[in-house]
């Protein structure tokens, strides 16, 4: 299957959540999707990134992940996800972050500089150490990582254009089914 890897699919704010977030549906084991199954689109994903994502001034575009080291890729990935969807929920993150700051070390040993897994592996260690953490929320509608960055901390959507629009858009369609006669 292919992909299209638009600007949508980096509204995590930060390339490790970008990362994180390749995974579609996370909790619908039904309709989940994971991009990456493909290495084609892990390639094609780095081509984007450089592009698309937020942390591209600091991270340039990333080399693709070598076949040797994409199983450790998603093994950060995956982390990367636990670690921050427990911080958000306020859970114990100890043993998450054990594990992410072992698969960050490997990434930072194996990995080439500038390549796709070393700088996500820099993005993930950035966004532990950084007060952007506590801006970290899930999305309502997707349920992807993302950074708010707005003002008043109220950001409730990973992108208003796609999940905040669906969402209003199912609301008013309810709401107006609901009063016709």
């Amino acid at each position: 299957m292919t992909f299209s890897w638009t600007p949508h699919r980096f509204a995590g704010g930060a390339l490790a959540l970008d990362v994180a977030n390749s995974v579609i549906l996370r909790f619908d084991p039904a309709r989940s999707v994971d991009r990456f199954a493909e290495p084609a689109q892990l390639n094609a994903f780095a081509k984007a990134a450089g592009e698309f994502s937020a942390e591209r001034a600091l991270f340039g575009t990333p080399s693709a992940v070598p076949k040797p080291n994409q199983a450790s890729f998603v093994a950060m990935r995956e982390a990367i996800d636990r670690y921050f969807r427990a911080f958000v929920k306020n859970e114990e993150t100890s043993l998450f972050l054990a594990s992410l700051l072992e698969a960050a070390a490997v990434m930072l040993r194996i990995g080439a500089r500038g390549s796709l897994e070393t700088e996500t592996a820099h993005s993930a260690l950035r966004l532990l150490s950084d007060t952007e953490r506590k801006r970290i929320r899930i999305c309502g509608n997707c349920g992807w990582l993302f950074i708010d960055r707005s003002k008043n901390r109220s950001r409730i959507w990973c992108d208003m254009t796609v999940c905040g629009n669906r969402v209003k858009a199912a609301r008013h369609y309810h709401g107006r089914k609901d009063r016709l006669p």
